[in-house]
């Protein structure tokens, strides 16, 4: 698919990958539909659109509602003619041990990361059935394939995900629609601002996951998936060694992530009181594309190091196979 003058709809647009990849999309000459909750926000990233040389509609969305989805797909249609593709971004998270985290916590990120994609697709695959043709785009995690622990509600939502992907391409499949496409970007570690937004139960605060990419990375390889598409993709080459090693020694990968995720995913040094984060109300203030976490800069001399571990780690499990 040619990406110019096509119509893209995106979640998540007030931040983060949402936000970079309604950028990327702008600048190739696609018009945009901007959906999140800060209405202010996204007349911001309209306007960065709109100076890229795309056109933009700001539509604010709780994707929670279904309702309401439902109208920004009827929106976004109304303005532009039609919908081609649909990009499923808009996610939370919280970090805690598995019995600190509230319930209502723990239920509000499977709302907006599962329930909310639901919504999304549920919104845009009429327009793309009576089309005949499109992509959905939904963005997952690499801890889709590979747990963590502290985010027992994020990581439940991002295999879900997965599930939702693979499920809506049989489906679509058996009905014969060879030109619909759904694919499912799987992301490493990303500089964006979730997590300063998390909510968080542990007593400690939630720093980004060496090696650290870029969002503007993501949202190329989501742009690249919609021009070719694909099932899915893994943007990262750490996240890809993981998701490689999983498949190898499923029980090593797992605690090696366990143990990354305790030393360099909550700060030892930095104490941070509990936090209900964004989940049921945005955060006051600009939206932003990055966290502050130094995506790109850090990232090369940290691959590195990581590449060395997974070589370790991968050493160890083919020793462990052949002596099973």
């Amino acid at each position: 698919m040619k990406v110019k003058d096509k119509v893209v709809v995106v979640t998540g647009a007030s931040s983060g990958i949402g936000r970079a990849t309604a950028l990327a999309f702008a600048a190739e000459g696609a018009s945009v539909v901007l959906a999140a909750r800060r209405e202010g926000v996204l007349k911001e990233v309209a306007e960065e659109c709109e100076a890229t040389g795309g056109r933009a509609l700001v539509v604010p969305t709780d994707v929670t509602d279904e309702q309401a989805v439902r109208e920004l797909a009827r929106l976004a249609a109304e303005r532009f003619g039609r919908i081609d593709v649909w990009v499923n971004c808009a996610a939370v998270t919280v970090f805690g041990p598995f019995s600190d985290v509230p319930l209502e916590d723990f239920r509000r990120v499977m709302d907006v990361n599962v329930m909310g994609y639901v919504h999304g697709a549920r919104a845009a695959l009429p327009y793309l059935r009576a089309q005949g043709a499109g992509v959905l785009v939904n963005v997952a995690s690499i801890v889709g394939v590979v747990a963590q622990p502290y985010t027992h509600a994020y990581t439940m939502s991002k295999f879900a995900v997965r599930a939702l992907g693979a499920s809506l391409r049989q489906e679509l499949a058996l009905e014969g629609a060879k030109k619909i496409d759904v694919c499912t970007v799987m992301p490493a570690t990303i500089d964006t601002p979730l997590f300063e937004h998390a909510a968080n139960y542990t007593g400690r605060k939630p720093v980004a996951m060496p090696p650290v990419y870029t969002p503007q990375r993501v949202a190329k390889a989501i742009v690249k998936v919609v021009r070719s598409p694909r099932r899915e993709v893994v943007v990262g080459p750490a996240g890809r060694a993981m998701v490689r090693q999983a498949k190898k020694a499923p029980g090593r990968t797992e605690r090696a992530m366990a143990t990354q995720v305790d030393r360099t995913h909550l700060s030892r040094r930095k104490r941070a009181a509990d936090t209900h984060g964004n989940l049921h109300e945005p955060i006051p203030g600009p939206g932003a594309v990055t966290g502050g976490w130094h995506g790109g800069r850090k990232t090369a001399v940290r691959r590195i190091a990581v590449a060395a571990t997974l070589a370790g780690a991968a050493v160890g499990a083919r020793r462990l196979l052949t002596t099973r």
